[in-house]
């Protein structure tokens, strides 16, 4: 059987090609057993959305125990780098690990990213020793930028934040991997196990969800199913999937069949 190879980033090794985020569930009881369903042992938490205090039992902090799951801190919600650096340094103060999900958003309706202050955030940061994750939209020539400004990781979208259309752009997200060294991670976009798949079926080295697993009608189904359909879409790109072809082709031989 093909053997894969371990999930790193910046010398860590992880075990699932599966991230999760912490947000939009409707308690904090659901949100831990879908991410124990999940398999992940990568969880994002958003600095600017949650109560830092692990004290208060209402907070998701309280809910989450470090020696189960890594905490991978983010900064969503910020729409300029001076914002994304003082969370950042926020989420240091507050005892988080130097990983960090840089995201600096440009546009309110869409979400996208703001490309240039995403870099500069990133340089800024990367020379502050943060192990920087960049979210980012699906263009090559950021992702070579984003990885030549130090970053451990980049996370290109598959499509827009919590839209779940899954991946837009199959070929760039094909190509960034092909021509980056560090993880390229998919983030954003993923609606459904079949959307977890096909990203994965790419070729990059893993995906990153919340919105699919925490709105779904039963967020611990989703979030089994976002593993299984991970899982899967990894292997099949190991595997190495048959050409496509135009015409039909038998799948028995030919010669030696009876006359």
């Amino acid at each position: 059987m093909t053997q894969d190879t371990p999930f790193v980033i910046a010398g860590r090794e992880f075990g699932s090609r599966l991230i999760v985020g912490t947000g939009k569930y409707e308690t904090n009881q659901v949100m831990v057993d879908a991410i124990r369903a999940s398999g992940a042992d990568m969880v994002t938490v958003a600095v600017r959305r949650v109560d830092l205090d692990r004290t208060k039992e209402e907070g998701i902090l309280h809910h989450l125990d470090p020696k189960e799951f890594f905490l991978l801190p983010n900064t969503a919600g910020c729409y300029t780098a001076e914002d994304a650096i003082r969370y950042a340094r926020l989420a240091r103060a507050a005892g988080f690990s130097d990983f960090l999900k840089l995201e600096v958003i440009g546009d309110e309706r869409t979400l996208v990213p703001d490309v240039a202050a995403t870099l500069e955030a990133a340089r800024i940061l990367v020379d502050e020793g943060f192990k920087v994750m960049a979210y980012t939209n699906d263009d090559l020539v950021t992702a070579l930028r984003l990885e030549d400004a130090g970053c451990a990781a980049v996370m290109p979208l598959a499509s827009p934040i919590g839209s779940g259309l899954g991946v837009v752009n199959p070929f760039f997200i094909r190509e960034i991997k092909r021509r980056l060294e560090v993880p390229v991670i998919v983030d954003a976009g993923v609606g459904t196990a079949s959307d977890a798949c096909i990203t994965m079926e790419q070729g990059v080295d893993a995906v990153l969800m919340n919105t699919a697993i925490a709105a779904a009608d039963d967020p611990v189904a989703m979030a089994e199913a976002m593993k299984l359909g991970t899982r899967a879409g990894r292997l099949a790109f190991l595997a190495g999937r048959m050409e496509a072809r135009e015409i039909a082709v038998p799948s028995s031989p030919t010669e030696g069949m009876l006359a």
